[in-house]
């Protein structure tokens, strides 16, 4: 077997490991050892003096983002293309900066370094990339195996990215201390503090997930859940909007709610929300028609909404001219209607690239006014707020409310940006979405379990609302509780608890990140001077 296919069999081993995780429900284990072949072949390569190694560990990113997030094709064919060589090429230069750093220092140092590397490259994709696409950070590996995770209410998805680096990093170190004879020439102490050492690294995060539980809820709450199934394709020209509208309260209609219900339809239900005045909205006011008769009926739903402005000139780089001589805005929103007030709104804050957002726009509006305004330039909000549930008693009197965090779609992948929701106040998480741009294929399925960690971080149960499925309650410990099918219409009635509890990630935020950040640069900078005042080393 030649060195080169010896490299590609174990960056490919790799790549499948990395990915089934994301594929198939109960395999999170296995990114516990993902890595190990990979770096296998990183030092193989290295003793054997092989050229370009750059073309395995990139072709082995590539393969994984492909394998796992092949989907995105079918809503955008160039946009998938671009995520998955993209995506891969980020890696791939961590990858390329560790590579660097072990001609720099010997040892475990580059070693923890790539750990960091990673870790701080994640934390920057979901705090301040203006491109962001962390559909793959490594902690989502055990998103469907959530028995294992329980801790992450105090560590936080990068925290499961710590371990998954950490189990890699000792199991590679135990391979090649066996490979070079140097097992023997240690103490028995020295032996079994390793040896055990790195099996309490496996068995030690699960076996306190065993004990580790989310408090009781202080309340409870009636939901229904309405998942019209309309094509997202012909959403916005097969069916009018009146169409929707009444198939979606004859879903409501059918299952009679009564006293204070939360009930709750997808993203982007309807496009004529005007910010400026929401009554313009024939869509509000039928939901608003509807509340009013069934006081403690709360209506959340999605919106595709538009704020008019009226300027002389282009009052910011995303606003569109349009024909009545007025700038527009558009947004993705949430609106929550009760019985007698008016309407809360939220504005989408972590918005898809391209696709609902123009990444720079300073610079890529310009470029995009010349194509013809080919990409989405939504603007979100600057801060999280919540929508507020309006409580009734009997009589139709409005006794008091509380506020429910409403993530829309993609904003539901961000850990951290979500805990601002429940910091906020809110004692409910209701997730709206719209996951069939990708057709049957694993992405709502990941999209989904992605919810379950976004529970365990929060410790809240969450209502999740999906135009075509799967709409699901998820309960604290990320179980889900009750679902709906893909691709069908369905009502889902389900009892949540409510909670006023803040987790120990609530409060503090993701420490495994920034603890990874400052680790990173320390490491970097020390390693940038030796190799300026030494440039001779390790080479």
């Amino acid at each position: 077997m030649s060195d080169r296919y010896k490299l590609s069999l174990l960056a490919f081993i790799s790549a499948v490991l990395l990915s089934v995780p994301y594929l198939v429900p109960g395999t999170g284990f296995l990114s516990l050892i993902a890595f190990v072949p990979l770096l296998i072949a990183e030092q193989y390569a290295t003793l054997a003096g092989i050229k370009g190694f750059w073309k395995w560990h990139y072709g082995c990113f590539v393969l994984w983002n492909a394998f796992t997030t092949f989907w995105v094709c079918n809503a955008t064919l160039g946009g998938g293309i671009f995520a998955v060589l993209a995506n891969a090429l980020q890696m791939s230069l961590i990858f390329g900066l560790f590579r660097w750093s072990r001609k720099q220092v010997s040892g475990a140092v580059p070693y923890i370094f790539l750990a960091f590397a990673w870790i701080a490259w994640e934390r920057f994709y979901l705090t301040w990339a203006e491109i962001s696409w962390p559909w793959l950070v490594l902690g989502n590996a055990f998103a469907r195996t959530t028995g294992w995770i329980q801790w992450y209410e105090y560590a936080g998805t990068l925290g499961g990215s710590l371990w998954i680096w950490t189990t890699n990093l000792a199991v590679f170190g135990v391979l090649m201390t066996l490979a070079y004879g140097n097992w023997r020439n240690r103490t028995l102490a020295a032996r079994l503090f390793f040896s055990l050492g790195t099996l309490a690294l496996f068995a030690v995060p699960p076996v306190l997930s065993l004990f580790i539980k989310p408090d009781d809820p202080d309340g409870s709450l009636d939901v229904v859940i309405l998942q019209p199934n309309i094509d997202p394709y012909d959403k916005f020209g097969g069916m009018s909007q009146e169409q929707q509208t009444d198939l979606l309260l004859s879903q409501l209609s059918d299952c009679c709610p009564t006293g204070n219900v939360l009930c709750i339809a997808p993203e982007t239900f309807t496009n004529d929300i005007i910010t400026n005045d929401l009554y313009l909205s024939p869509t509000l006011n039928r939901f608003q028609e509807y509340a009013d008769a069934h006081p403690g009926v709360n209506i959340l739903f999605g919106a595709s909404s538009r704020t008019y402005l009226e300027s002389a000139v282009r009052p910011s780089h995303t606003a569109r001219l349009r024909p009545n001589g007025l700038w527009m805005e558009g947004h993705n929103s949430s609106l929550m209607v009760s019985a007698g007030r008016t309407p809360d709104i939220f504005h989408k804050s972590k918005l898809v690239v391209a696709v609902e957002k123009t990444p720079y726009p300073a610079v890529f509006c310009k470029i995009d006014d010349l194509l013809g305004g080919v990409m989405g330039r939504n603007i979100g909000q600057e801060e999280v707020t919540d929508l507020n549930f309006a409580q009734y008693d009997s009589t139709g009197q409005m006794t008091g409310s509380f506020p429910v965090g409403t993530p829309i779609c993609y904003e539901s992948v961000y850990g951290e940006y979500c805990t601002e929701y429940v910091r906020k106040g809110a004692r409910l998480l209701a997730v709206i979405t719209n996951d069939a741009w990708w057709k049957d294929t694993p992405g709502y399925r990941q999209h989904l379990s992605y919810s379950s960690l976004r529970a365990i971080e929060t410790r809240r149960w969450i209502a999740r609302c999906a135009n075509t499925g799967i709409s699901a309650v998820i309960d604290p410990s990320g179980k889900i509780i009750s679902r709906t099918d893909w691709w069908e219409p369905a009502v889902l009635n389900a009892k949540v608890g409510l909670s006023s509890e803040e987790t120990f990630f609530v409060r503090n935020g993701d420490i495994a990140g920034r603890i990874s950040v400052l680790m990173f640069l320390l490491l970097f900078f020390g390693m940038l001077v030796r190799s300026v005042t030494r440039p001779g080393l390790g080479r």
